[in-house]
């Protein structure tokens, strides 16, 4: 048997119970981390708990909501009560949408950075009060294309935009330490999510894209979940153990 790339590591993965949160959280505890993943609904998130230790792995699944700074609070105890310790955190959870500018209202604008730039903070400060003390973990965001290329929806690309500046800022505040903060940056990937936004159906429909189409390499070629979580493995473990503040888009070449 191989030997596994994260043996008696302990993940907590947001966004988990669909998609690249999916496969992030069964490639991880396949390579022998007991994770502890998070959504919002929990039929979908006990499905994937069951199927992992079905398969022999470790699990826990927590109803949370990345804007709500108590379970955040939840989610960490709960991974020290049931694991003893975090050594890793994947901030995947995240709201996509196509909205234009003129049609991005106040309430709209703040649900949005709530969700993608605010949960990512809340759960990095509360990493920190754990991996400081022992000089050691893993910090990875979920970051996206339109970080670089905003062709999305408006409050959307700016908060990846801004995804990818915190990432680099939490490398720099821990930049003497052995904490390290790095993003992955996916493109077209194949997943629910990806699939109802090229329908058009996601919040703001496909009025943005009639902008941003010529800008946008659709017809492929597009990745595979697990192209996302492979690069995630690879910060996790100790083949990235020298990657800081990096934003590694994995696109296949389709956003250039």
């Amino acid at each position: 048997m191989e030997q596994q790339m994260l043996k008696d590591k302990v993940a907590i993965i947001t966004g988990a119970s669909y998609g690249m949160g999916r496969t992030m959280a069964e490639l991880f505890a396949e390579e022998g981390a007991a994770v502890v993943i998070t959504a919002r609904g929990k039929e979908k998130l006990d499905a994937v708990v069951e199927g992992i230790r079905e398969r022999g792995g470790k699990a826990v699944g927590i109803v949370a909501d990345v804007c709500s700074t108590e379970d955040t609070k939840r989610v960490f105890e709960t991974a020290l009560k049931e694991f003893g310790d975090v050594d890793i955190l994947i901030n995947n959870a995240g709201i996509g949408e196509q909205k234009i500018i003129d049609e991005t209202d106040d309430d709209w604008m703040m649900y949005v950075m709530n969700t993608n730039l605010g949960g990512p903070i809340r759960y990095i400060r509360e990493a920190l009060k754990i991996f400081l003390p022992k000089n050691d973990g893993v910090i990875i965001n979920v970051s996206s294309v339109n970080g670089t290329r905003p062709f999305c929806g408006a409050a959307y690309t700016s908060t990846k935009g801004a995804l990818n500046t915190l990432t680099k800022n939490v490398a720099i505040r821990l930049i003497d330490t052995n904490i390290r903060c790095n993003a992955v940056a996916p493109g077209a990937t194949v997943t629910p999510a990806h699939l109802t936004n090229k329908a058009g159906e996601q919040p703001g429909g496909a009025e943005m894209l009639k902008y941003s189409g010529h800008f946008v390499y659709f017809p492929g070629p597009e990745c595979d979940p697990m192209d996302q979580a492979y690069a995630c493995l690879y910060l996790a473990s100790k083949m990235g153990c020298h990657v800081k503040g990096q934003v590694l888009q994995v696109c296949n070449g389709a956003f250039l």
